[in-house]
């Protein structure tokens, strides 16, 4: 057993502990003692303030890559849709020992940004011909043993992709060339392939519906149908864009969030990622089902996606997690101070998300949802 002892401490109240004495066993917090005046002999002493660690509830390792390119001075003047083109370019370079590497190297930023857990969106499954791998899970395993090696916890939330977009008749757009690296075909060879990954004491596997963009309702429900059987969590992307809302309005008469929520998908084990763009109706849906809301606000920014509608999503009943996304920073503070001052911008008032909320937003919201 092991003793920490903290100068300071946030354990989750309106302020800091003077004096915390945390006592840990292999890797299990199993007793935090306030008004320790002084160190014990044996313990680690801990100078400054200590917070729980942070949980980076929405990644893309590869998208690490575009860091610095995309974002250039000489970038040509575009959108999400035109970045998106630069990100399957980047996709479609990339090999199991590359992959490795990359999300090794991003995992390791995290754990050095004070990240302790993340939750990795992961739709880059097959090779660059859109065929399985020897063992199908191949790349889904290289991020696993890339955040073993950097030192962090996972949740594997492993994403179905079946459809290049949404058409007027409902029926999902074929997928484009450089989106086959993503599908499987359909929700139940999906979900066969998830069945193989192996779960261990620091990876968790959980389960994405990519967007209604890629993943029709019907397979929709069955993926929603595999998270609920295994008590696992569920994560979408919804309404990142305003041209999603339309052609989901367009093909089923519903908000992206409704059409999930008829699904079955939206409940408390689910994040709702970015709600950039969500309706009043939507906001109390998510609200009423006490559902997540993983907001990203470096990357909502850098793609122009907009400001998402955080304090009535909070006070619907919402929590909000926090996540670093495409990685064009990877700083949980950042993120969170992006929520308050991105709201202040639309407010116009100061103060809606307080301290304590935020840094929530980045531990224990976080975690939850993961």
């Amino acid at each position: 057993m092991s003793t920490y002892w903290c100068e300071l401490a946030w354990l989750g109240g309106e302020s800091v502990d003077a004096g915390v004495a945390i006592e840990v066993e292999g890797d299990r917090i199993t007793a935090v003692t306030r008004g320790v005046a002084a160190a014990p002999a044996d313990a680690v002493r801990l100078a400054g303030v200590t917070l729980p660690g942070l949980a980076n509830a929405h990644s893309h390792a590869f998208h690490r890559a575009l860091r610095g390119v995309t974002q250039s001075s000489g970038s040509r003047p575009g959108s999400f849709w035109t970045w998106r083109e630069q990100m399957y370019a980047l996709a479609d370079r990339l090999d199991p020992d590359r992959y490795f590497a990359l999300a090794r190297a991003t995992f390791a930023e995290m754990v050095l940004a004070g990240i302790t857990l993340v939750g990795e969106f992961h739709y880059l499954h097959h090779d660059r011909d859109g065929h399985l791998y020897s063992d199908p899970n191949r790349l889904g395993e290289v991020i696993l043993a890339a955040a073993s090696e950097a030192g962090i916890r996972i949740t594997l939330l492993d994403a179905c992709y079946l459809h290049g977009g949404i058409s007027t008749s409902g029926n999902g757009v074929e997928l484009e060339d450089v989106q086959r690296r993503f599908g499987d075909g359909d929700a139940e060879r999906w979900a066969d392939r998830v069945d193989a990954l192996k779960p261990s004491a620091a990876a968790k596997i959980g389960a994405a519906i990519h967007s209604v963009r890629a993943v029709d309702p019907a397979a929709a429900a069955t993926v929603a149908a595999w998270a609920t059987k295994r008590e696992a969590p569920l994560h979408a992307h919804v309404s990142e864009q305003p041209a999603e809302n339309e052609a989901c309005l367009a093909a089923y008469g519903r908000t992206p969030t409704g059409l999930l929520t008829d699904a079955g998908a939206v409940h408390s084990h689910f994040t709702a990622v970015h709600a950039t763009h969500v309706t009043d109706d939507d906001i109390s849906l998510l609200g009423r089902a006490r559902a997540t809301c993983c907001l990203c606000p470096t990357t909502e920014r850098d793609l122009a996606d907009g400001v998402g509608p955080s304090a009535r999503l909070r006070h619907a009943g919402s929590p909000l997690a926090l996540g670093t996304d495409s990685h064009a920073v990877i700083d949980l503070f950042e993120e969170a101070r992006a929520v308050e001052l991105d709201e202040r911008l639309v407010s116009g008032a100061r103060g809606t998300h307080r301290a304590p909320e935020l840094l929530a937003a980045a531990s224990a919201a976080g975690y939850a949802s993961l």
